[in-house]
Parts: structure tokens; C-alpha cells; sequence
């Protein structure tokens, strides 16, 4: 099973630009390639799925144990010629030593390479190269790719990983292709003009400047064992529908959470809270995901039909989990910073409104003050946040817990809610997903 991670040095070293050309490459060398990404990331998987055309899928060892990492890289790499899998931040960052692209591949025993960003270095690469090299054994580090790496200084390069007994992998050159980002992060893959054209150049200068050869060489590695996870079909009379809103405003979603709903025997379907003026016919689940819904908040206002068939729907007990910006559309109103109100679904009382700063930023163990729609009280589940908004009432059925040791409030909880910006991996915990779906059949009058 040939698969490589590609990490980097730290964020903003190019690793994404890299991955994207080596995967155009790739593809169009004619190779079936299988793309994911290392940590909570969504916008990355947008770029690898324009250029594959295929799913993108998460890795994150902060969600999720070792044997379900190994089962969600063989089940998703199926018919496949190669996998690649972008890290995230620096190679080693994480918390408690989960969450790293190094735990993501010794837990899933993969290659890896790490991209240095050479502007303003020379010889220094070498003490660079050694520290990730030494810093931790093992490490399945194979060898380095060369980013904004002058032509003169490559057979520097190439000595320096001679006298370190490690690989040369190949340099990027200095280019025009750039990510630009908002606030937020970058911008997604649909905003991006000539996007095919661009990564169609990456591609051309990965043929040329990178060791494509020998960088699928280094990635033959055996088929890591695993235990199969228990996923069973919970239904035999019938599909709950989830209407999952999709759209410019709502993009943040992890298809492994719609494929295990699916794997349940729930059928999904998509929708629009932009255009679309009521939600899907017969759907018996709602799923609110994040993303960008404050740079379309006048649009999301002015669907009043939409607003009122989402406030309707969850005031009927209709099972609902509300993500982030899916949580702000929830709100009465979402208040930008030009000091505007627009009016929200007005499903729960309140404001959310935009801060200056990260709000809560990374990893968190969530622990149920009571029973809710995706757990019992007790339990405890791995969430991210990444926001810079926030709301006059965050709700207090959980309670959210950092790895410092911080702690607060958070969520909107009930028998068919939940609601609040911490986002869900349905692996961490499959009964969570198991909780919704059957939710969604009891509210849907569908049993066994």
C-alpha cells in the first residue's frame, strides 16, 4: 500500500502548495491518488478534492485512537495507487502528543517527508534537517523537500542530506500560486478563480523540480493492521432523511460524519439555507455546519422562508445538531462589526456577534452536564474550536475542558439538540452518531 505523509516544518512552510502540485502530478501521471488531511482542518480537503476529484478525508489523532486512524486510512484509500496525507503545522506540533502529523503517521506506520522553506537560509537547513531528524526516534521521517530553494543551492542540498543519511526529495521553486487568506484562514477551493489552471501549473512544476519517482518508492509501505470497526445498519424498514445544509455560507463538513451516517442506513440529503426556501421534503434530521455564513448574512436574512422552516423544525423536537456557524444562524440575530443586526432562525434567544480574536482557539474535551441527543451525562468527547465570533449565550449543557486546564460553559443541549461551536468527528465516538441517526428514525416514525 503506497502512501506518503508530506509535513512540514512549521505553519505557512508550503506544505499545502506542495501537497496540491504533487497531487496534480500525480493525477496526472494517470495515477489513482486518495488525498487526506492531518488534524481538524477542513479548507485543505477542499483543495485536494478539486484536484483529485474525489473525496478528501481527516486524520487527527487528537479525535480519534490508532486502530480507527488505520481503519479510516484502508477504508478511504480503497482501489487507490497512492495516498497522500498533508500534515498540519510543524511535523511534531500537537497537544499531548496527539493531534501531530508525527502521531498521525507512526500510528498509521506511513513515510514521511518534511518541506523546510529555504528563504534566507543556506547552510542553517542542515541544522534544521538534524533537529527534526534527532528531535524524536522513531519518527518515519524518509527525507526533505526543498521549498523557494534557489537553483544554486541544490547541490548544497543534496550534500546535506548525504552527510545526514537521509533523502533528497526534490526542491519547489519560488512561484506565482498563492492561498490568500481571510481572517478566518484561507479561502475555500470554490473561491479560488482558475483553480484547475493553477494547480495545473503546480503539477508541471512538481514533474520537473520534485523526485517524483523516487518519492513513490519511498512510499511502498505494508498494509498497517487493524481491528474493523463495529459500524452496524440500525435500519431495516426504511431511511431517515438528514437535511444537511451545504452551500457558499455553510461548507465545513466532514464527510466521514455523513459516511457513517450513511453507514447506518441514514440517507442525506443537501440543502441550501442561501437559496433553497424550505428544507427538504420529509427529512426527519437537521445538520447546521459551519463555515462562512457572516460574509452571507444578508442573503441568509432575507430567506425568511427558509428561516422560519428551520426555526419550525427544530421547535418540533426534529432532531438537530447546529455547528459553529450552523449555531450562529440559530441565533436571533448575528451582529458584524460594522454594527449591523440581521435577523437569524430566532430558534435560541440571543446575539452572536464578532470579537477581535480567536475565541477558545484548538482541541477540547467536552464533558455532558446532562443527557442530551448525542450523549448521556458523563460523557466525554473530543471537539475543536476555531471562531473569532461569539454569542451573548454559548448554553451550559456541557462542559468544555483544555489540555491547560482551562474550563467553560458551553452548548445548547436537549433530548433532540445540540447546538454550540464546538465542531463533532463522529468517530471519536460512533455512538454519537448512533444517538442521531436513531433520534432522527424515532422523530421520523421509522423503528428498526
Amino acid at each position: 500500500m503506497k502512501r506518503m505523509l508530506i509535513g512540514g516544518t512549521h505553519s505557512g512552510c508550503g506544505k499545502t502548495t506542495i501537497v496540491c502540485a504533487i497531487l496534480a502530478a500525480l493525477k496526472a501521471r494517470g495515477l489513482s491518488v486518495s488525498s487526506f488531511k492531518c488534524g481538524p482542518d477542513y479548507i485543505d480537503p477542499m483543495f485536494h478534492k478539486s484536484i483529485i476529484g474525489a473525496e478528501s478525508y481527516n486524520l487527527d489523532s487528537f479525535f480519534c485512537d490508532d486502530n480507527t486512524l488505520r481503519n479510516l486510512l484502508c477504508m478511504n484509500s480503497k482501489n487507490s495507487d497512492i495516498s497522500v496525507i498533508e500534515g498540519v503545522m510543524g511535523y511534531y506540533d500537537g497537544v499531548g502528543g496527539r493531534g501531530s502529523a508525527h502521531s498521525v503517521s507512526m500510528a498509521t506506520e506511513t513515510p514521511s517527508v518534511v518541506v523546510i522553506d529555504c528563504k534566507g537560509a543556506s547552510e542553517s537547513i542542515g541544522a534544521v534537517m538534524r533537529g527534526f531528524i534527532d528531535y524524536e526516534v522513531p519518527n518515519r521521517i524518509k527525507g526533505f523537500i526543498f521549498n523557494r530553494l534557489p537553483e544554486r543551492l541544490v547541490p548544497l542540498a543534496r550534500g546535506i542530506c548525504e552527510k545526514l543519511g537521509t533523502r533528497y526529495f526534490g526542491c519547489f521553486p519560488v512561484n506565482s500560486f498563492s492561498l490568500e487568506s481571510r481572517r478566518l484562514g484561507l479561502v475555500t477551493a470554490d473561491e479560488v478563480a482558475d483553480l484547475k489552471e493553477k494547480t495545473l501549473e503546480l503539477g508541471a512544476l512538481a514533474e520537473k523540480h520534485i523526485l517524483l519517482d523516487e518519492l513513490l518508492a519511498a512510499a511502498e509501505a505494508p498494509l498497517p493492521e487493524y481491528s474493523p470497526l463495529k459500524v452496524k445498519r440500525l435500519f431495516r424498514n426504511g431511511k431517515p432523511k438528514i437535511a444537511v445544509a451545504k452551500d457558499k455560507a455553510f461548507c465545513f463538513i466532514y464527510d466521514e460524519n455523513l459516511q457513517l451516517l450513511e453507514q447506518l442506513g441514514c440517507e442525506i440529503q443537501f440543502f441550501s439555507p442561501i437559496s433553497d426556501e424550505k428544507l427538504p421534503e420529509n427529512c426527519c434530521g437537521l445538520f447546521l455546519s459551519g463555515g462562512y455564513p457572516e460574509l452571507h448574512a444578508d442573503e441568509l436574512s432575507a430567506n425568511r422562508g427558509m428561516l422560519a422552516a428551520v426555526k419550525s423544525a427544530v421547535a418540533s423536537g426534529m432532531p438537530t445538531i447546529a455547528e459553529c456557524g450552523g449555531f450562529m444562524y440559530l441565533h436571533e440575530a448575528m451582529k458584524t462589526t460594522d454594527g449591523l443586526e440581521h435577523k437569524m432562525a430566532g430558534v435560541l434567544n440571543g446575539t452572536a456577534y464578532e470579537t477581535a480574536r480567536l475565541q477558545r482557539f484548538g482541541y477540547v474535551t467536552l464533558t455532558a452536564c446532562e443527557d442530551s441527543l448525542i450523549c448521556r451525562k458523563g460523557q466525554k468527547i473530543a471537539a475543536h474550536e476555531f471562531h473569532y465570533w461569539d454569542s451573548t449565550d454559548c448554553g451550559s449543557s456541557f462542559t468544555a475542558r483544555k489540555a491547560d486546564g482551562r474550563e467553560w460553559s458551553c452548548i445548547h443541549g436537549g433530548k433532540s439538540l445540540y447546538a454550540g461551536f464546538p465542531h463533532l468527528y463522529f468517530y471519536t465516538d460512533i455512538s454519537i452518531a448512533e444517538r442521531f441517526a436513531a433520534a432522527c428514525a424515532e422523530f421520523g416514525g421509522i423503528y428498526g
